[in-house]
């Protein structure tokens, strides 16, 4: 049998990053991240190659904090629905009186 604790952890978790995901202030943030390396980026000068790669590294960061948020939402929505059907299974086996 599965236990529930880690589950448990793992839907708050996702609960948590989904609404980080929806809050406002939080997806500005990122938008505005993303413009302003962006901006920065397409300014760099010809010869500034590592200038370049460090502003590209920090785009790419910003887009993989909020794939990580993504996965902890989704592995949340999994943890939720497996915690339900556990609950599920123990209320049947006590239904039928099944130990």
């Amino acid at each position: 049998m599965t236990d529930e604790s880690p589950l448990q952890q793992t839907a708050a978790r996702g609960s948590r990053a989904k609404a980080l995901l929806d809050d406002e202030l939080l997806a500005g943030a990122f938008d505005a991240l993303e413009a302003s390396y962006s901006s920065a980026w397409r300014q760099t000068l010809i010869d500034d190659v590592a200038g370049r790669e460090k502003l590209f590294l920090a785009i790419n960061i910003v887009g993989k904090v909020r794939d990580h948020l993504g996965a902890m939402v989704a592995n949340g929505r999994l943890a939720q629905a497996e915690l339900k059907e556990l609950a599920q299974t123990a209320e049947r086996r006590k239904r039928f009186g099944v130990l």
